[in-house]
């Protein structure tokens, strides 16, 4: 299938052209056929999947066969960085059709925004604390919507936005269409979308594992109270510029950073208990070099986006082996090999099979002066 026999109108495949798509992604297929027969969605897709353009696309189709005075589409997203990337797409989009887009968040002054929506816009993308404090102000309401759109959802509850996303969805209308989109499927996310959904369409896709094929591979069997060590002993290794180390916890981010500390190792930890403004300076500090490690949970993670990143560091083995593609897929970018060391304990054993059964290929068994001895 291509983009033209999904029945998208004519300024919308313009604006495809032109931003260099050549044939839509597997979610886009799945999700913009649906969307346009007027469909709730539940999609499980991580970033990088196309996930934006799959519901973009329709929803600027849908919005330019009328016009209204009133803000008739809203996206929800987690924080700043996405709410901007979802604008800017939805912009280009747009481009040769009436519909006007606009987004709100928080950290910068409100003026501007406020400006914006007293223009008028047809779409809006909002992260959840701006939503409820303009709406207070009574710069913004939501009786006319008719596309709700919930992005990465289980983000969204690891940061503590349940109260916000309840007192948002009570002011919608009771009549529009409602999508949903997780990167994972916890049982909070399933039963908010039984909540919010009706009769969806469910689309699932998952990474590809061709996309990690040129990152080096390795696994330390180690006892769970020497994984510190270890991980210690090779961060101080000559061939680390720079690393991710993955925890399955927050706390067990928090408890990493404070050990390497004791270790002479500077590290900082990113997770959704920490602020965004702490969040979003740690990456900073990332990217820049200042710091050389990242200890960071899954979900607070997808910001990350370093072309040069030479090591990521699986400390835990995630339960979901996606999790383990999603995760190494972030060294080795740009055509370039990256090297993905992981720490597999007793308990891991199972887990770590799962991901060795999705990758399909060896994964090569290193030795360290910390051999695994717990078996039971």
């Amino acid at each position: 299938m291509n983009f033209n026999e999904m029945k998208l109108m004519k300024p919308i495949l313009r604006a495809i052209e032109e931003a260099g798509y050549q044939s839509p992604s597997p979610i886009q297929e799945q999700t913009i056929p649906s969307l346009l027969e007027g469909r709730d969605l539940l999609g499980c897709a991580q970033t990088g999947t196309g996930k934006t353009a799959a519901f973009a696309l329709p929803i600027v189709q849908i919005l330019a066969r009328n016009k209204s005075q009133s803000i008739r589409g809203l996206i929800l997203t987690p924080t700043r960085e996405l709410c901007i990337q979802i604008q800017d797409n939805i912009k280009q989009y747009s481009t040769y059709t009436s519909v006007k887009s606009g987004a709100i968040f928080g950290g910068v002054s409100q003026n501007p925004q406020v400006a914006m929506l007293k223009k008028g816009v047809d779409f809006l993308v909002a992260t959840p604390g701006r939503l409820i404090d303009l709406m207070d102000q009574g710069y913004i309401k939501l009786d006319k919507i008719e596309i709700f759109v919930m992005d990465e959802a289980d983000r969204m509850l690891d940061m503590g936005f349940m109260k916000d996303i309840n007192r948002i969805t009570k002011l919608l209308p009771a009549k529009k269409q409602t999508l949903l989109f997780s990167a994972t499927m916890p049982p909070d996310i399933e039963k908010l979308a039984q909540n919010m959904l009706k009769n969806p369409a469910v689309v699932k896709v998952r990474p590809t594992v061709n996309a990690v094929k040129k990152v080096k591979q390795s696994v330390y069997y180690v006892d769970k109270p020497n994984k510190i060590l270890l991980l210690s002993s090779l961060l101080k290794q000559k061939d680390v510029d720079n690393a991710v180390v993955f925890t399955n916890t927050k706390y067990g981010a928090d408890k990493i950073v404070k050990k390497l500390a004791k270790d002479k190792i500077t590290a900082v930890a990113i997770h959704g208990d920490k602020g965004q403004t702490t969040r979003q300076k740690a990456l900073n500090d990332f990217k820049d070099g200042k710091v050389k490690v990242l200890i960071a949970t899954d979900i607070a993670a997808r910001g990350i986006d370093v072309p040069e990143l030479s090591h990521v560091f699986n400390y835990d083995i995630p339960a979901v082996p996606e999790t383990y593609v999603h995760r190494i897929g972030r060294t080795g970018r740009a055509g370039k090999g990256g090297t993905a060391i992981s720490f597999c304990n007793y308990t891991d054993l199972e887990h770590f099979k799962d991901v060795k059964k999705l990758v399909g290929r060896p994964i090569e068994e290193m030795k360290s002066k910390w051999p695994m001895e717990i078996m039971e």
